[in-house]
């Protein structure tokens, strides 16, 4: 745990097992993998205030709003509070596709009621006056700033994110375990100010005594559904 704390960008399974001296690489990507599970508390703070929120695939530079993603292709929702000019805490998640039925319980769970969210013009957005948030639109159409400028805030995120995920793990991620990978990232980022590494550790101890066990059969069966990489 002090090691994937004390490292800002995280580590690989090759690179635990290097540095620990492990026989088994196995062991490494199964303690990683128990660690991440924990790195997400049980009913954590909701972002408040202004949240932009948007959707992107990653693993293909092409971008589709409608239909599931097609082989390598991976479809998450990202919600990002906005600290002034600067970007407070964030949260992430695979979804499905960029339907209604698929982004309002992302919103409803990581946004507080009554909080302004800012999105473009997606009509998946519709629901949220309804759910009780006040909803910003930027549209994409006709307006001459581009995308990253409109909703620069999770642009930024999704930017540092596919580097992370190309830098730390080669992109070698499959799908069935790509939201664990986003709670790593939240864990970090939500935590990037912080000035002690101890703190970190503390802190991904204490939610680890309290997360149900992972046996490795369990973490292989996930990773068993599909052999496919981003």
């Amino acid at each position: 745990m002090w090691w994937v704390t004390a490292q800002k960008t995280g580590t690989s399974a090759l690179g635990l097992q290097r540095v620990l001296g492990l026989g088994s690489y196995k062991t490494a990507w199964s303690w990683l993998h128990k660690l991440r599970r924990a790195m997400v508390r049980p009913n954590r703070d909701r972002l408040t205030g202004r949240v932009e929120v948007d959707e992107t695939f990653l693993g293909a530079p092409v971008m589709r709003r409608v239909g599931h993603p097609r082989s390598n292709k991976v479809l998450i929702g990202v919600a990002v509070e906005e600290d002034r000019d600067g970007i407070g805490r964030i949260r992430m998640r695979r979804l499905i596709d960029a339907s209604t039925a698929s982004l309002r319980p992302f919103v409803d769970e990581t946004v507080e009621r009554g909080s302004v969210v800012h999105t473009d013009g997606w009509l998946g957005y519709d629901f949220l006056k309804r759910r009780g948030y006040r909803h910003e639109i930027s549209f994409l159409r006709g307006n001459t700033a581009a995308p990253s400028e409109l909703l620069p805030r999770v642009h930024r995120v999704v930017s540092l994110l596919k580097r992370w995920l190309l830098g730390t793990h080669q992109g070698a991620i499959t799908p069935e375990h790509l939201d664990y990978y986003l709670d790593e990232f939240t864990f970090r980022f939500n935590r990037r100010r912080s000035r002690s590494r101890g703190k970190l550790f503390y802190r991904l101890a204490q939610q680890a005594v309290a997360t149900p066990p992972a046996p490795y059969r369990s973490l292989v069966r996930i990773a068993g559904t599909s052999n496919r990489k981003m």
